[in-house]
């Protein structure tokens, strides 16, 4: 198959534009040596072909595929293709995000784009990373997700070279958990994390000739979540910090911000101290030439980094710290050295020095020595030597540089701290911002460092994506095996491994004279064979490395200097020395950390200082080297990224200028290239394809097995794709070649429309001409046989003549010939005359319908311009879709009407189906009846006496069911009865076991205050521990640092002992080390430090570091202390034992005594059993009886003496033990039990005696003894009860004596009219509560008077009737008379009564137990209103405490039931209408004169009489506020979810998915299995809901109509933020779906009255929306209309839908930049008329003009904002 029948587009390289694209004119064959190619400026080109290598230039892509947001949807995906759709995208379309399979391609815009507001972070959050349009925040969400979906922790890798905008990537990146992960307690962690972005921008960042804010050093940022997924607290990493920026930047570079930031702000008064001026005075901050960058305000900066600071914790005396630190090193750099002896030596005498010195607090004399000396250590001796000028440069380089990193450190620690958290930490994203790989022409160690890094990244990326390669194919089922990918092992060992270059590096830095040029040697040495290491040709100091990017010249210079990163050791002894304690923290190092950490442990060895000084060692090990930090850092950051999932953003710099949209030629190329392979759905797959499908293979169900068909009959090699499980897999260029033959078909259907339509045409005006041709040929004949006729009469008549003539006489022979001559002139004339008429017509007419057609060709023109211009309005746009939508409304109404007819006529044919076979079968019967009849009688009188015999036996068997029914009843009466009893039972074990609950509560409550007491004071000494601990471990610093100083006195005595030069010393003389051997003393805790620190003053500083007597009290004391602690911790723990062992011995003394007792009482026992059993067997006497009978009483009578005592012992035990386990832990409650269990043991009594009858005797004393404990107790509850009314009445009587006592002491202090005045008030006052009460008196005995008389009118009427049955018919009519009269009914009040102690009942009933459906059958907003009734009551009885109360429960309890239900759409609305009730009920009739005009005047007796709750009207109107807006809250998260996929996607209109945009494809992994997608009468039935619940409550019509306003204010919102953020919605299908849609939400608005409220318009943004979708956009007057039609959408928002919108195939044209950029001139014109013809803005024509050349300048470049108008 030839290139021409499937591809004619292709890419071929270009020197200038990198690729250009052409057309093949010509079939290409193989074996040709060239190919004819068109370019696009239809120039021909020949374009040589490689034979040998058989390269072919790359294909293209379908237009259609142009523009995709994800690059793997591409048919072809190679260099070009991505460069180009990139450049689409970016250049064309303005969009800076693009998808590249798992790797988010972000391109910089260097401008601000409106894209990072909050609102689109909520657009983002929740939704799948595929649906929306690409985006930082849809990589955020889809980390987010993943975390809390999986619960494994995520990273974010944000890569990309300088100036790319890695930092504000991974700044957006973090501003999107900080607002969707919020923390969830008032900590404001999120805050916190955001702050520290300033902070590490200004002390971190730098302006490079590529970027003005350019991060020169790496960080990944872990983000700490709980359980919940809550921020809790973050960390950060550093990583290879470019020191060496501190000493020099290159030209038109800066130093860091912080420095430019400090001297802008020197001017303030803290500051004045520092001594700063402006930046181009210090020569750290004036090298790069250029101190500012445009659009950057330093002071302010300064300001958001003083406020980021104190956000995060960071004391004002450490700020002040850190900014004397900073100012010192621009100090240090401003040195002035001076040379002296010929350049050996060198001095410095200088100001900044002395700033320098008094900013960090150390000694200028020392400092000056050794930043011109440096000392050299052998075995047994010590040097001192100058250093030349340039020594003496380095070394204050090297300083200044160690100063920045260590304060660097320092500042990224404390961050830290501040954003540590206690509680445990879940999960966490991590956020890696890390420099891209870089080559420069100069490339160095830093440089070196970097491309490692890259490569380490490169392979765990490469790892990740065949990892998630393998897992897709298993995933899917297909077979698949190894593929080889470009590894780069080899090159990371050639930089790691042993013997590496790092390695060898680190090996040539600890050779005493180790040179770069050696080191180099032994790279050529050991690494000359090396696949990936490669040495120049020119060049012995410097070797290459072959990246996989690029490879990269590496110059050996300088490589040992930074690796080593060394610095004088005498320099930082003198910082460690400082009197600041910040400065001297600075440079500890870890041994003295350790060993400071190791004191606050609490060993107590005192280490002994040497009285001989211990000779040091040299410094050239004293830490690890620059690139052995590194490597280790670097493998701690690649196990934390292999351990989490990660998520890829590459960053890319378009171009070098900085431009705002604008791409060089030379673009990143770093996500271009790679194997790529379509994936499909069969769902997207056939929806797609399914024009290439057979009608025999779409009538099958199988949509799998139908694309499988397909497939295999379009593409024939079946290694071109595979099936898998949900989705089908194809190689490069399938995908374009199925898009070529889906665009055949559809242009062959489109021809055979156009041959059809276009035959239909010439036949319509075929047969127009024919009809014409037949009625003209009709005229023409008619004409001919007119004449024929007329010639033939003529003919008649010479005939006629001929043989007339001869009969004539010859006489007449002149007459008739004179007559006939004249009659034949007056022929000719007529038919000349009549010719000469009929020209004249034709002419006439002729001219006449010329000048018709002219003129009617005149007014169609006019009438089809002004159509055209009519047909572009927005007015007839309008109709036209007013009258589309009509249609298709009606259509889908007559649809629906007609199934529903249809299912109507379908019932009534089954009905009468069903009736006429039962008729029939009718009929049947009764002719089978008939016919049986007919048989005759005799076998009727048979069947009745069957039918008897058969009812008798009935009856008897319905007796029988009867009485077995009755029997049933009875057993289920006695089974009702006794379950009835046993529900009472449970009912009272269920309140015995409340009644247990609360007394194991209250236990519990008192042990756990106890325990909180001692928590407390265990937190308490905890506290004073720690204190103690952290004042010795100052005290601990402070001597440390004397320690130093110290050191440093001595070693500077020493030299000024020793003479100049470099004269050997001996070694008792030599300097010390600086280490500390001074004793350590580790204790945990100490005394006061300031007294500490007074007393070593006191000393000297020369005793104090040999003092020991000092140290060895704060030990004792500290002993003291820790021994008191332990004593008291004793002391607690014996206390408990104690108690514990008091609980037990209690209870088993108790259990002792009452076994011995019981012993006792069965001993007894026993012997009364022996002693009958004695006299039973002697003789029956009557005196033995009498006395064994006497006997028996008498031990009887002991024995229930004995009984009773010892019963008062049990209950005064009982009491005891319950007073006493109320008091213990719920875990002592086993002592209690086997107490009680022992007490009420149960036993068999049947041992006292065979018979039983002294256990039975013993029993009815038990009961005895029970019925008096009863009648005691209720005595007592009785007595109690009493004591508790006097109790009340003492307490009421107490009150009212302290409202007089007050009364009587303000009466004092009043004047005596004031006093009078009060006087008449109180008695006024308690007159009326008098009256009150006798009139609620006088109520009670009116209601005991009409019971009486009820009662006595019952009576009567007994009486009456009895005397009539006595006295006869008289008496019967005077009683019906009686009967007869009525009473009179009495109007109610509107009052209800209720006691105060009823409240609570009342409240739980009107308001917190209240179901909603408890009253829907009542009247709505009842509650409300009998509220307002109990109101009424308290006013008519003047109570204000009532009201009060009442006013107060009920607001408290309608707050607390919407607390409870603060997701009930029900519940809300149910208390928004009640409270609007009682709110509009206080408001009518508490003096509200609005509500109170239009009262009648029943109304306004039933205002209140004696408050004004107007306080109350606004706590309630503030309330109603609140639950409106929870009920809106409620809605909107009920509606939300439903609006995208029931709005957007939902198809109401069938038949639209096949002509969507393709390569919009979900590919989130966080997508959950099932379909969430919502209807669109799924969200109307929704609306009903809300409708019907809020209208049935009793709801205000106003409230209504803005609640359903707010809610279609929300759909249009998240709808039409949904479209301006997806692609693949912009479609013309999409438009059209979209517009329907709105039509059904209107339709439901004008169905329930709701068109007046204003939803309509809250509409009309979206419907504009789908408008614009649908309209036509191409030429100049469709801009018009667009303009003219899409008032409601913003420039930018109709920008946006045009830029997104997508073509559903490639027929129809993309929106072209330049029609776009004339929708934004046409927008700006309208603005600017607009501003002139409404707001009154003064314009000149001057400034017209300048408008105008905006306009023009805009049309040229598109470059003209909004703010230059």
């Amino acid at each position: 198959m030839v290139a021409s029948q499937l591809y004619t587009l292709v890419w071929i390289p270009d020197p200038d534009e990198v690729w250009k694209s052409a057309e093949i004119i010509k079939d290409y064959k193989e074996g040709d040596k060239s190919l004819q190619l068109k370019l696009e400026d239809e120039t021909l080109y020949e374009y040589p072909i490689d034979l040998q290598g058989n390269e072919l230039p790359f294909l293209r892509n379908p237009d259609i595929l142009v523009g995709e947001n994800d690059l793997t949807a591409l048919s072809y995906l190679h260099e070009p293709a991505v460069l180009h759709n990139l450049k689409v995208r970016f250049l064309e379309s303005n969009h800076i995000y693009t998808y590249c399979g798992i790797v988010l391609v972000a391109i910089n815009p260097y401008e601000q784009l409106p894209i990072y507001e909050q609102d689109v972070i909520y657009a983002y959050s929740g939704q799948n990373m595929g649906d929306m349009d690409p985006h930082i925040f849809a990589v955020a969400e889809e980390a987010y997700k993943q975390m809390a979906r999986d619960e494994k922790n995520q990273s974010i890798i944000v890569s990309g070279e300088s100036g790319a905008g890695k930092t504000v990537s991974a700044k957006y990146a973090m501003r999107f958990f900080a607002t969707v992960g919020g923390s969830a307690s008032e900590t404001n962690i999120e805050a916190k994390v955001l702050a520290s972005s300033p902070i590490m921008e200004a002390i971190g960042n730098a302006k490079t000739t590529r970027n003005d804010n350019s991060s020169r050093f790496g960080k990944y940022i872990q983000i700490g979540f709980d359980k919940r997924y809550h921020i809790i607290g973050a960390n950060m990493r550093t990583y290879l910090l470019e020191k060496s920026r501190v000493v020099f930047q290159a030209e038109d570079e800066r130093n860091y911000h912080i420095f430019y930031q400090l001297c802008a702000s020197a001017s303030l008064p803290e500051f004045k101290d520092l001594g700063l001026t402006c930046a181009e005075d210090f020569f750290y901050t004036s090298q790069g030439g250029s101190t500012s960058i445009d659009g950057v305000d330093d002071a302010d900066d300064f300001e958001k980094t003083r406020h980021a600071f104190t956000l995060l914790g960071v004391k004002e005396s450490h700020q002040m710290a850190i900014f004397r630190i900073i100012a010192a090193i621009l100090h240090l750099g401003n040195l002035e050295i001076e040379s002296e002896r010929d350049g050996e030596a060198c001095s410095i005498e200088d100001e900044h020095l002395n700033h320098f010195c008094g900013l960090l607090g150390v000694e200028q004399g020392q400092m000056q020595h050794w930043l011109c000396h440096r000392k050299l250590v052998t075995t047994a001796e010590t040097y001192v030597k100058s250093m030349s000028v340039q020594q003496v440069v380095n070394a204050r380089n090297a300083l200044a540089k160690h100063i920045y990193a260590q304060l660097f450190g320092w500042i990224v620690q404390h961050i830290n701290k501040a954003l540590h958290t206690t509680v445990k930490q879940h999960s966490f994203i991590g956020v890696l911002d890390i420099y891209g790989f870089e080559t420069f022409e100069v490339n160095s160690f830093e440089q070196f460092c970097i491309n490692y890094a890259n490569e380490k990244l490169q392979q765990q990326f490469n790892s990740h994506v065949f990892k998630l390669e393998q897992e897709e194919y298993m995933k899917e089922g297909i077979p698949w095996t190894l593929i080889d990918f470009y590894d780069n092992q080899p090159c990371i060992d050639l930089i790691e491994a042993k013997l590496g270059i790092l390695d060898l590096l680190d090996e040539e830095c600890k050779v005493p004279k180790g040179t770069d040029q050696n080191w180099a040697q032994k790279l050529y040495d050991r690494h000359g064979g090396s696949q990936h290491f490669q040495k120049p040709r020119m060049s012995n100091i410097s070797f290459i490395v072959l990246h996989f990017a690029d490879k990269v010249e590496y110059q050996c210079e300088g490589f040992l200097e930074k690796n080593r990163d060394t610095v004088y050791e005498e320099q930082i002894n003198i910082l460690k020395a400082s009197k600041y304690q910040m400065v001297a923290d600075l440079f500890q190092d870890e041994k003295d950390a350790a060993s400071t950490t190791s004191v606050g442990k609490g060993t107590s060895k005192i280490n002994v200082r040497s009285a001989r000084p211990v000779i040091k060692a040299a410094n050239k090990e004293h830490k690890k080297t620059v690139g052995h930090q590194f490597r280790n850092s670097l493998h701690l950051l690649m196990e934390t990224l292999n351990a989490t999932t990660p998520h890829y953003v590459r960053c890319i710099k378009p171009n070098d200028e900085k431009l705002p949209f604008k791409a060089s030629q030379n673009t990143d190329r770093s996500c271009s290239g790679g194997a790529c392979r379509g994936l499909w759905t069969y769902h997207d797959f056939f929806n797609r394809y399914r024009v290439l499908m057979k009608k025999r293979d779409l009538s099958k169900n199988d949509k799998k097995q139908i694309c499988q068909t397909l497939l295999e009959d379009l593409i024939k090699d079946p290694d071109k794709f595979q099936f898998g499980r949900t989705k089908i897999f194809f190689r490069a260029g399938q995908v374009a070649y199925l898009e070529k033959l889906r665009a055949d078909k559809f242009r062959a259907a489109t021809i055979m429309i156009q041959k059809t339509v276009r035959g239909w045409l010439q036949r319509i005006k075929y047969q127009r001409l024919r009809r014409a041709a037949i009625v003209i040929q009709r005229y023409a004949r008619g004409h001919l046989a007119r004449r024929m006729l007329l010639l033939g009469g003529q003919i008649l008549l010479k005939d006629f003549r001929k043989c007339w003539v001869p009969r004539r006489s010859q006489t007449r022979t002149a007459a008739t010939l004179r007559v006939l001559a004249e009659h034949k002139a007056t022929i000719l004339q007529k038919y000349a005359r009549g010719w000469l008429a009929r020209t004249r017509f034709r002419r006439i007419r002729g001219a006449t319908i010329v000048l018709q057609c002219y003129y009617r060709r005149r007014k169609a023109r006019q009438q089809l311009k002004a159509l055209k211009i009519e047909a572009r309005s927005a007015q007839h746009l309008k109709k036209l879709n007013i009258g589309m939508e009509n249609k298709v409304v009606q259509l889908q109404r007559k649809i629906d009407e007609q199934n529903k007819e249809y299912k109507l006529l379908n019932e009534q044919l089954s009905t009468l189906t069903s009736a006429h076979s039962s008729e029939v079968e009718k009929l049947k019967k009764e002719l089978e009846q008939y016919q049986q009849s007919q048989q005759g009688d005799g076998n009727q009188l048979v069947s009745l006496r069957e039918e008897m015999e058969h009812l008798r036996l009935e009856l008897e068997k319905a007796h029988g069911e009867r009485k077995v029914v009755e029997d049933s009843y009875v057993k289920e009466k006695d089974l009702l009865r006794k379950v009835r009893r046993i529900s009472d039972l449970e009912e009272e074990n269920a309140l015995l076991k409340q009644e247990k609950e609360e007394l194991n509560s209250r236990i519990l409550c008192q042990s756990e205050g106890k325990q909180k007491v001692y928590a407390e004071e265990n937190i308490q000494m905890k506290k004073e521990l720690e204190e103690e601990r952290s004042r010795y471990q100052n005290l601990i610093k402070e001597y440390s640092r004397l320690e130093q100083r110290y050191d440093n006195l001595r070693d500077e005595m020493t030299i000024i002992k020793q003479a100049p030069g470099h004269r050997r010393n001996p070694s008792n003389q030599s300097s010390l080390e600086s280490d500390s051997n001074y004793p350590s003393i580790s204790t945990s805790e100490i005394g006061d430090t300031e007294d500490v620190i007074q007393q070593v003053e006191e000393v000297g500083t020369d005793k104090a570091a040999m003092d020991m007597s000092l140290f060895l009290k704060l030990q004792k004391r500290v002993r003291e202390l820790e021994q008191e602690r332990k004593k008291l911790q004793t002391q607690l723990e014996k206390k408990e034992q104690e108690s514990k062992k008091a609980q037990v011995r209690d209870a088993f003394e108790l259990r002792q005594e009452l076994e011995s007792e019981n012993k006792k009482l069965k001993n007894e026992l026993n012997e009364l059993r022996k002693a009958i059993a004695d006299r039973a067997t002697q003789n029956n006497s009557s005196n033995d009886v009498q006395d064994s009978y006497n006997l028996l009483l008498n031990q009887l009578k002991s024995a229930n003496e004995e009984l009773e005592v010892r019963k008062e012992e049990v209950l005064i035990l009982r009491s005891q033990i319950m007073k006493a386990a109320q008091q213990k832990e719920p875990g002592k409650n086993t002592v209690k039990e086997r107490i009680m269990g022992f007490l009420f043991k149960t036993e068999d009594w049947g041992y006292l005696n065979e018979d039983g009858e002294l256990g039975l005797a013993y029993q009815g004393l038990k009961q005895v003894a029970r019925l008096l404990e009863a009648q005691l107790q209720d005595q007592r509850r009785e007595h109690e009860e009493e004591v508790e009314a006097l109790q009340n009445q003492v307490e009421a009587m107490k009150e009212e004596m302290e409202k007089q006592q007050q009364a009587f002491l303000q009466t004092l202090q009043l004047s005596p009219e004031a006093q009078v005045e009060f006087g008449l008030q109180q008695e006024i006052t308690r007159l009326t509560n008098e009256n009150l009460d006798l009139k609620e008196l006088l109520e009670k005995l009116e209601k005991n008077e009409k019971k009486l008389k009820k009662q006595l009118k019952i009576y009567m009427k007994k009486v009456q009737d009895f005397e009539g049955e006595l006295g006869g018919g008289t008496a019967q009519h005077e009683r019906n008379r009686q009967v007869a009269v009525q009473r009179k009914e009495k109007d109610f009040q509107g009052m209800l009564e209720y006691y105060k102690e009823d409240e609570p009942l009342l409240i739980r009933n009107l308001i917190t137990d209240l179901k909603p459906q408890a009253v829907a059958a009542t009247v709505p907003c009842l509650p409300a209103y009998i509220l307002y009734m109990c109101i009424r009551h308290a006013d008519y009885i003047n109570d204000d405490q009532k009201v009060h109360s009442l006013l107060t429960s009920t607001i408290n309890g309608i707050k607390k039931v919407l607390k409870k239900h603060n997701d009930d759409f029900e519940m809300t609305s149910f208390w928004l209408a009640n409270t609007c009730r009682l709110l509009h009920c206080l408001k009518q009739y508490s003096g509200d004169a609005g509500f109170m005009t239009q009262n009648t005047p029943k109304q306004n007796e039933h205002c209140l009489k004696n408050f004004d709750l107007t306080e109350y009207r606004q706590v309630l109107s503030h309330l109603s506020t609140q639950i409106y807006q929870q009920l809106i809250k409620v809605a909107e998260g009920i509606l939300q979810p439903m609006i995208v996929s029931g709005v957007l996607e939902y198809e109401s209109i069938q038949g639209l998915s096949g002509v969507k945009p393709m390569g919009y494809r979900n590919r989130s992994s966080s997508m959950e299995d099932g379909d969430n997608s919502y209807s669109l009468e799924a969200i109307v039935r929704q609306l009903n809901t809300f409708h019907t619940t809020v209208c049935e409550q009793g709801l205000d019509p106003e409230i209504i109509q803005q609640v359903f306003k707010q809610l279609f204010y929300m759909i249009n919102a998240v709808a039409l933020n949904n479209l301006l953020l997806r692609k693949d919605v912009c479609s013309w299908s999409t438009g059209m779906q979209l517009r329907f849609n709105i039509s059904q939400l209107e339709e439901w608005l004008r169905s329930k009255n709701l068109q007046q409220s204003g939803a309509l318009q809250t509409l009309e943004p979206l419907i504009q929306a789908a408008q614009l979708l649908q309209l036509k956009k191409k030429t100049a007057e469709d801009a018009e209309a667009i303009c003219s039609l899409c008032t409601a959408l913003t420039t930018q928002q109709i920008v946006k839908i045009l830029n997104l919108y997508t073509p559903v195939n490639e027929f129809e044209e993309r929106v072209t930049v330049a029609f776009i950029r004339d929708i934004q001139v046409k927008q700006k014109l309208g603005l600017f008329l607009f501003a002139l013809q409404h707001l009154h803005i003064p314009c000149s024509l001057q400034k017209v003009v300048v408008f105008a050349h905006q306009l023009a300048r805009l049309a040229v470049h598109g470059s003209v904002l909004l703010s230059d108008l």
